[in-house]
């Protein structure tokens, strides 16, 4: 960018004058730049920011606190009592009297585990949310280019007929109609404008940090993915998927709980260490105390355990069949989105540009009317639209089967 350097400082020192060239080479700089973000940056700010990120760290922090508290051993307790004796017979003292009495508890008998895997999961959704986001943006944007080509091509037609007109060769008829077109082609190409606008609106909020007003998107619908085959997909699915693996985590503590409501029907005694000292001579003692089990057998706790774990089998048992539907149609849609990928890259489109040309070349020469045209136009128009759609289906089918494989959707930057 080019900066012009005003009259009045041709006369100042040679230091004010580069000073005062470089400040405005900034200044020109800052407002020509642009905020340019690849789908690696997005997912990198949205794995940093996201505040369900943020929750489910600060989850596992929970977490582990409590394996901590749960780790410790219970404090004693300590007891003092102070009082007096007088004698009854001859021989005895008289005074004062004071006890200590010393008791400690014996205990006899996961939760950050399922919190990490549980955020895994949460981490997973997110990023894949992300790529849509990123995905539906590039898409709108890509609609606003095939409506602003179909608008000029619409309007490099009515200039023609306009020609046509006014030498007396086409009645205004079918320059009205060209208007009609012109104008449908025009509200098309905003209305895809304003889809953008809301596309990227979703993608800031998918990110859940703050990005600039002036967002340019870097990068393209990938359309050279390839999958391995169902079966191999299914396989990975159910090996690394941290939804699975937190079900079971979430079994595994129910079991813990069952055993430890389990273990609570035995007696847990309690360590007592006490010393009395009367006026003249001090005792010791030390014993036990065992609580008896005799009416609270804990029937009931030990009941509401067993169905958690009942309840957390059924849940492994339903998050598995749900992923495995999910899978199944995601990649069915991405094979079916393939398909219909090839045959409108091999024919249709093709087909759909030679036929504008053979319907404007026919009308040049009187074979064909202006409604053959335009047609011929929309036609091209619907099926560059459908092949951008179905180059959207295949990726946000392959966004969801990457999620299910639980992939690292975020490519670490060197």
């Amino acid at each position: 960018m080019a900066v012009r350097v005003p009259a009045h400082f041709c006369g100042a020192s040679a230091v004010r004058r580069a000073r005062t060239i470089l400040l405005l080479s900034l200044w020109a700089a800052c407002l020509s730049a642009e905020t340019t973000l690849t789908l690696d940056k997005i997912l990198a700010l949205a794995d940093d920011n996201h505040p369900r990120l943020r929750a489910g760290s600060a989850q596992i922090d929970s977490a582990r606190a409590g394996v901590v508290g749960a780790l410790a051993y219970p404090n004693p307790e300590f007891g003092a009592r102070i009082g007096g004796q007088d004698y009854r017979v001859p021989g005895n003292v008289r005074g004062l009297v004071s006890s200590l009495v010393f008791s400690q508890p014996l205990e006899l008998g996961q939760g950050q585990q399922s919190s990490e895997l549980a955020l895994a999961a949460v981490r997973l959704a997110v990023l894949a949310e992300v790529r849509r986001a990123f995905f539906q943006a590039l898409r709108k944007r890509s609609e606003i280019s095939i409506l602003s080509e179909n608008v000029r091509l619409v309007e490099d037609f009515r200039r023609r007929l306009q020609v046509r007109v006014d030498v007396g060769e086409a009645g205004r008829l079918e320059l009205y109609r060209a208007d009609a077109e012109l104008a449908v082609a025009r509200t098309a190409a905003s209305s895809a404008r304003l889809q953008y606008v809301a596309a990227l609106a979703g993608l800031r909020a998918a990110v859940g940090a703050p990005l600039e007003a002036d967002l340019v998107l870097e990068g393209a619908l990938d359309t050279n993915a390839h999958l391995p085959s169902a079966d191999e997909v299914r396989e990975v699915m159910l090996q690394r998927h941290p939804m699975l693996a937190w079900a079971q985590a979430e079994i595994r503590v129910s079991e813990a709980r069952v055993r430890y409501e389990t273990a609570l029907r035995r007696p847990q005694p309690s360590l007592i260490a006490e010393m009395d000292r009367p006026p003249d001579t001090p005792t010791y003692r030390v014993g036990m105390s065992i609580p008896l089990s005799l009416w609270n057998k804990r029937e009931g706790p030990i009941a509401a355990a067993a169905a958690d774990l009942r309840r957390a089998q059924a849940l492994a048992d339903n998050g598995k069949l749900e992923l495995l539907a999910r899978l199944a149609g995601a990649y069915e849609r991405y094979q079916l989105a393939g398909e219909q990928l090839r045959a409108l890259e091999q024919g249709l489109i093709r087909e759909a540009e030679a036929g504008l040309q053979a319907a404007e070349t026919a009308y040049r020469l009187g074979e064909r009317g202006i409604l053959e045209v335009l047609d011929a136009q929309r036609v091209l128009r619907t099926v560059r639209l459908d092949l951008l759609n179905t180059q959207f289906d295949r990726q946000a089918a392959l966004v969801e089967v990457d999620e299910l494989r639980a992939l690292e959707l975020r490519r670490k930057e060197p």
